[in-house]
């Protein structure tokens, strides 16, 4: 089946520096994103309640955006990332999550990420 292409911007009041250290450091990761995260290589595995996924990182632009892809998709266009955009004006910091999902998991895969970002928000305080 195949997958569909969403975005979610969500204002996150923290320094770019310690957001990005959320996006790419296992200590970071596991405190919003898993319960826990081993980096070997490029290879990232994250662990939730018994469950466990391993994604390649394919990307990361320091202090700015990080991009991985599920192993279980190597050899297809999806990937999963997450930018760090900050307004010019305002200098407000949003972080960008882009993200595929089947169309009938579009629903749960974004209130995941929403429910993702609150937990990230409250880490940092942001």
């Amino acid at each position: 089946m195949k997958k569909v292409k969403f975005r979610i911007e969500e204002l996150v009041h923290t320094a770019p520096t310690v957001l990005f250290n959320c996006l790419i450091s296992p200590s970071g990761l596991s405190e919003w994103f898993a319960d826990d995260v081993n980096i070997n290589g490029d290879i990232y595995t994250f662990f939730w309640e018994g469950d466990e996924e391993s994604a390649k990182l394919l990307k990361s632009k320091k202090g700015n955006e990080v991009r991985f892809q599920w192993l279980d998709d190597e050899g297809t266009d999806y990937y999963f990332e997450m930018e760090i955009q900050i307004d010019d004006l305002t200098k407000e910091v949003a972080l960008v999550i882009t993200d595929f999902a089947e169309e009938d998991e579009l629903d749960e895969a974004k209130l995941l990420w929403e429910s993702n970002i609150n937990k990230l928000k409250s880490a940092i305080g942001g």
